[in-house]
């Protein structure tokens, strides 16, 4: 368990980054000044509502501390490849969604090690395990950051090489974090069965009223159908392999995937299952 935690975890996190990279180009970032409104309703809705509705659902539902924790923690975390494959499947606002993808995830290694140690202080007092926000902030810009950057290089620098490997990539990316979610569910077993009547309905919850809050907050400020729907999806869809490394990161020398890291796991499967309808809805509605 050792080496899936310290290797193999932050390496598949590291190659889901750099799929999602060799999908940016420069123009997708250059494009974010050209829509201010669609891309500040879609990055509010990923900062401030997302863990807004996280916390609720934390308190409602009486998590244990640690799960609460980990709430808290997927929360924070930006969409990921998937979000851009929906929204793309639901004949959404692509460059919206991957352009939201791309900044919060950067913007994320700044934002989530301070966020995360104020959580859990918040929610564990002195039980909370001590957040080294240096240690953090630099261990998700090597596994985020950094992927997504070599990524959009080799998008810029060399397309054809770029749009040649990128199928298989995609593939590895999600060959790895189907791994990642079943090792996160498989070393926290007994305490997700424990909790299952509690914290499944809590991420469906979450969930179901993000997608809901996110085309309701996008209808509110005009935008367009297609707007609407990526933006629900990336309020919708968190990267939840982030979720599950944040979690394993911030307990110093841990020998097992930590309780942390537990609700991500379980919402990288719940996600699917509330999302598609949704997807084939917005879909549906397009054509």
């Amino acid at each position: 368990m050792d080496s899936l935690i310290t290797i193999f975890l932050p390496l598949a996190l590291a190659v889901i980054m750099f799929s999602l990279g060799l999908g940016l180009t420069v123009a997708d970032f250059a494009r974010v000044a050209g829509r201010p409104k669609a891309f500040g309703v879609g990055a509010a809705s990923q900062l401030v509502l997302i863990p807004l509705v996280a916390y609720a659902m934390a308190i409602l539902f009486r998590l244990p501390p640690d799960l609460a924790v980990g709430i808290m923690i997927l929360s924070l975390c930006p969409g990921g490849v998937t979000s851009n494959v929906l929204t793309k499947y639901g004949r959404g606002d692509l460059a919206l969604s991957i352009s939201l993808t791309g900044v919060i995830s950067l913007v994320a290694v700044v934002t989530v090690p301070f966020l995360v140690r104020a959580f859990a202080g918040h929610f564990m007092g002195l039980d909370a395990p001590p957040v080294n926000v240096t240690s953090l902030a630099v261990a998700m810009f090597l596994i985020t950051a950094v992927p997504v950057a070599i990524g959009v290089t080799l998008r810029h620098r060399v397309p054809a090489f770029a749009l040649g490997i990128e199928p298989f990539v995609e593939k590895l990316a999600l060959a790895l974090f189907v791994i990642v979610v079943a090792g996160a569910l498989a070393a926290n077993w007994s305490l997700f069965v424990a909790n299952l009547a509690t914290l499944g309905p809590a991420l469906v919850a979450l969930n179901v009223i993000l997608l809901a809050a996110g085309l309701a907050l996008a209808r509110l400020f005009s935008l367009t159908r297609d707007e609407a729907t990526a933006i629900a999806i990336e309020t919708g869809i968190q990267n939840a392999t982030l979720g599950i490394t944040v979690g394993s990161l911030i307990v110093e020398r841990a020998a097992a995937l930590p309780p942390f890291s537990l609700p991500s796991g379980v919402y990288g499967i719940t996600m699917y299952m509330v999302s598609i309808p949704f997807v084939l809805w917005r879909r549906r509605v397009a054509e």
